[in-house]
């Protein structure tokens, strides 16, 4: 497949651009800094671009046969809820522009249920400084499940998502965090690419949200 990734050199960006290549995939990776990107190959073709330039966005990942957005505005943004919304919405905006009919968002675990009609994301223990980032990813899911003209999935990860090792191995719920035998719920970072090309490549949740553990 022609795959546009945006947010290509980010934590999941980097392990999703390496997994879709991995698996035979053309990928251009969208990225604020071309020069993060330093991998080598002929499938890979790499955009400078600013996210909230829609026009010029739109017609980069116009022609791709999906479009995987893994946009994080950085946790260090002293406005991060609000960059993450207007971020999400343009690039949302410009996939609907650009006539692609496929767009898989990453997202977070802190909209993920953890008790009837209780979010992650509000409960007492979670942490501060992921806060804001969460709220946002949160209130972003609630923007899309009201998109219809897109065949959008949402990637939430398991609640600790961690560098580590590529299973390629996992298991997948909708609206509750997976738990395994420990009551743990994790992956790595690297599992989760295998994940959401899995979800590329099969069309398992269009226009729902899912979560990948172990």
């Amino acid at each position: 497949m022609k795959v546009a990734l945006i947010g290509a050199s980010g934590f999941v960006g980097a392990q999703v651009l390496k997994e879709a290549l991995q698996r035979g995939h053309e990928v251009t990776a969208i990225v604020r800094d071309a020069a993060k990107i330093t991998t080598q190959d002929a499938r890979l073709t790499v955009k400078a671009v600013d996210v909230h330039n829609t026009e010029e966005l739109a017609e980069i990942v116009a022609g791709h046969d999906a479009v995987v957005s893994a946009y994080n505005p950085g946790w260090q943004d002293p406005q991060l809820y609000d960059s993450y919304i207007v971020g999400s919405e343009a690039v949302q905006l410009a996939v609907k522009e650009s006539g692609v009919k496929r767009f898989i968002v990453v997202g977070g675990a802190g909209s993920l249920e953890v008790a009837p009609g209780v979010q992650l994301v509000d409960t007492p223990e979670f942490p501060a400084e992921w806060k804001q980032g969460a709220l946002a990813a949160r209130d972003y899911l609630n923007t899309i499940r009201k998109e219809d003209k897109l065949d959008w999935t949402f990637v939430s990860p398991a609640i600790m998502l961690q560098p580590g090792q590529r299973t390629g191995k996992y298991r997948t719920a909708t609206n509750n965090p997976i738990f395994n035998a420990e009551n743990k719920s994790e992956i790595s970072v690297e599992d989760l690419a295998v994940a959401l090309i899995d979800e590329l490549e099969q069309n398992n949740f269009i226009r729902q949200r899912f979560t990948a553990g172990y």
